[in-house]
C-alpha cells in the first residue's frame, strides 16, 4: 500500500501547513489550466465544507499563479497550499491532477481518485458524510467522467530537475552554486574543468540523464586514475561526458575506454606525461558504431560527428579532471597535441577484407568494444593512386612509416595504420592477409646496419651497437607484428591510407588494451 511522507507548504497569505501523516486526511493535487480539476473544485470545496470536522484537509496547488486565480475565480472556504517548486507532487508520485487520496492515520493511501469520475467521488462524498446528510453537490450537472491532465512533476522541463533534487538522488558530487551574475560557461574555464574550448556546465538533470543510459550504479568505481590515483566512479565519468557534450548514449563507451587505459598495460600516467605528447587514440568496434551513429566513413579522422568528436574529448576530461593530468602539471608534452583534445573512430568492418580489429584481438564479432592505442603523432597521409598490386602498396605504406619519430628509431615503437575502403580493395582483390600485410610492411620499413650507422646524429653507443651485428644485417622498424595495428575506415573515395606514430610498445611504455563495451 503506499504512502505519503509528511510535508509541509505555505497558503497563499503565507500561512505554513503541515502533513503529519499521523491523523486521517485527504490531500487533493490540482493545478489551475486544468478544467477537470475546475470541475472537481466545487465538489471538493462541498467534502470541506461537510467533513473538516472528522479529516484534514490538503488541497495542493502547483502554481502560485493558478492557485491565486482558482482563489480569485472561486472563492473557495478552504487554503490552497502552494506547491510550486513541485517538490511534494514528486515525491508523492503524482502522475494526474486532479489526484485525490484519503489516508488513514499511518499517512497510507486508503482510498486514490484520478481525474473525474462522478460514481467515485458520489461514493467517497457519501463515506465522508454519512451522519450529516446529503452533500450539496448537483451531481445531475456534471459529467459522467473526465481525463485528468498531466502534473507539472512529470513534465519534461521539470521532471529532470526534481529527480536531481530528490532524497534518492544517485548524485553525490559535490555541488557548485553559481552567483547570480556569474557566467556559468566562464565559470567553468576559471575553475579548470576544461580542455580549453567551452564545456556543457554539469546540472543535475543533466547527469541524472547521462546515468540513465546505464545500469551500473552511480558511484561504482569503474577505475583508479592516474596521477591522482583518484576513484573514478561512474558518476564523475558521467559529469565529463556532459562537459564533453556527449549524448547519452555514449557513456557506456567512456566507462569502458576509462577501464582500459586506466590498465597496467596501457599506463595512462606514463602516456600523458611523457614528453613526446602521447595520447590516447580509440577505435571502436561492433554494433554500437552504428547505434550511436559514429561516422566511419568520408572524414572519420576529421570534425563533424558529435560521437566521434566528444567520445574521446569526454575521456580526456576523465583523464584530466578525476586524473590530474593538467599541461604543466604531471603532462609535459613538449609541443602538445591536437589529438589531446579528441581522437576516437569506428572501424569501417563492412569494407574491411580483413578479421575487424576486436575479433582479431579475441573478442566476438558482436561484441561492442573500444580499443585505446598509445599514439604520438599522425594522422599521416599515405598517398599511392598507381599500385594495382597488393603487395606493391604495402610497400608503398611500409616505406612511409620508416621516417616514424625519427629515421634513427628503430625496433621499438608501434603505430596503428587506417587503411581507406579504396586500398583495402586492392588488397582484398589479391587475398593478401593481415599477417602478409605486416611481413611486407617489415621488409619495406628495414634498414641496414650500414644505413643507420650513416644515418646524422647516431651516437657512438648506438654506433657500437649496430657495428656488433654486422653491416649488412637489416633490422625491422617494429619490435614484432603486433606493433603493427591496422584497421579499415574512411571515404569510399579516396587511394589513400593513413597511419598514427605510436609511442613505446614495452614494459616502460604502453600496449594496446581492448575493452568490451556493456551498458
Amino acid at each position: 500500500m503506499s504512502s505519503l511522507k509528511p510535508f509541509s507548504l505555505n497558503d497563499m497569505q503565507g500561512q505554513r501547513h503541515t502533513f503529519s501523516a499521523q491523523r486521517a486526511a485527504i490531500v487533493c493535487f490540482i493545478k489551475d489550466d486544468c478544467p477537470t480539476c475546475r470541475v472537481a473544485l466545487p465538489v471538493l470545496s462541498a467534502f470541506i465544507d461537510s467533513a473538516s470536522e472528522q479529516i484534514d484537509f490538503f488541497v495542493v496547488g502547483q502554481t502560485e499563479a493558478g492557485n491565486r486565480a482558482l482563489i480569485a475565480q472561486y472563492s473557495p472556504s478552504f487554503d490552497i497550499l502552494d506547491d510550486s517548486a513541485l517538490a511534494v507532487s514528486f515525491a508523492a508520485d503524482i502522475q494526474i491532477v486532479p489526484t485525490l487520496r484519503l489516508l488513514d492515520a499511518n499517512g497510507h493511501t486508503a482510498k486514490e481518485l484520478v481525474g473525474f469520475v462522478k460514481t467515485e467521488w458520489q461514493a467517497l462524498g457519501t463515506e465522508l458524510v454519512a451522519d450529516s446528510g446529503p452533500l450539496s453537490v448537483d451531481w445531475n450537472a456534471l459529467p459522467d467522467w473526465l481525463p485528468g491532465c498531466g502534473s507539472l512533476s512529470v513534465d519534461p522541463s521539470n521532471y529532470e530537475r526534481l529527480r536531481a533534487a530528490a532524497d534518492n538522488s544517485p548524485i553525490r558530487a559535490r555541488r557548485i552554486e553559481l552567483g547570480g551574475l556569474d557566467d556559468e560557461f566562464e565559470f567553468m574555464f576559471d575553475q579548470g574543468f576544461s580542455d580549453g574550448l567551452p564545456v556543457i556546465p554539469p546540472t543535475p538533470e543533466r547527469v541524472l540523464k547521462m546515468l540513465d543510459a546505464t545500469t551500473r550504479n552511480a558511484q561504482d568505481i569503474v577505475a583508479v586514475m592516474p596521477p591522482n590515483m583518484a576513484p573514478v566512479s561512474v558518476e564523475k565519468i558521467a559529469i565529463n561526458c556532459v562537459l564533453a557534450g556527449c549524448k547519452p548514449d555514449y557513456l557506456p563507451v567512456v566507462i569502458a575506454a576509462v577501464e582500459a587505459v586506466c590498465t597496467d598495460d596501457f599506463n595512462i600516467h606514463g602516456v600523458m606525461a611523457t614528453t613526446m605528447g602521447a595520447t590516447p587514440v580509440m577505435v571502436v568496434n561492433g554494433p554500437i558504431r552504428e547505434r550511436i551513429d559514429m561516422n566511419m566513413g568520408l572524414g572519420v579522422l576529421g570534425q563533424g560527428n558529435r560521437a566521434n568528436a566528444t567520445i574521446g574529448r569526454a575521456l580526456r576530461l576523465v583523464i584530466r579532471n578525476v586524473g590530474g593530468a593538467v599541461p604543466g602539471g604531471t603532462e609535459r608534452s613538449t609541443f602538445g597535441n591536437p589529438m589531446k583534445f579528441t581522437m576516437c573512430f569506428p572501424e569501417w568492418e563492412e569494407k574491411s577484407c580483413w578479421d575487424a580489429l576486436h575479433v582479431e584481438r579475441g573478442f566476438n564479432a558482436e561484441d561492442s568494444t573500444v580499443t585505446v592505442f598509445a599514439m604520438s603523432g599522425g594522422p599521416n597521409l599515405i598517398i599511392d593512386e598507381t599500385s594495382t598490386l597488393a603487395s606493391d602498396l604495402a610497400v608503398t605504406i611500409g616505406a612511409a612509416t620508416t621516417t616514424m619519430l625519427n629515421a634513427k628509431a628503430y625496433g621499438f615503437s608501434n603505430c596503428l595504420i587506417v587503411v581507406s575502403p579504396e586500398h583495402a580493395a586492392t588488397f582484398s582483390r589479391d587475398s593478401l592477409s593481415k599477417p602478409q600485410l605486416r611481413q611486407l610492411i617489415h621488409h619495406a620499413s628495414e634498414k641496414t646496419v650500414a644505413e643507420l650507422i650513416s644515418s646524422p646524429g647516431c651516437t657512438p653507443e648506438q654506433k657500437a651497437h649496430y657495428e656488433a651485428l654486422g653491416a649488412a644485417t637489416r633490422l625491422a622498424k617494429f619490435g614484432s607484428d603486433t606493433d603493427i595495428n591496422i584497421v579499415v575506415a574512411g571515404s569510399p573515395a579516396g587511394k589513400c591510407s593513413a597511419f598514427f606514430h605510436g609511442w613505446i610498445p614495452q614494459s616502460i611504455g604502453s600496449v594496446p588494451v581492448t575493452q568490451k563495451i556493456t551498458r
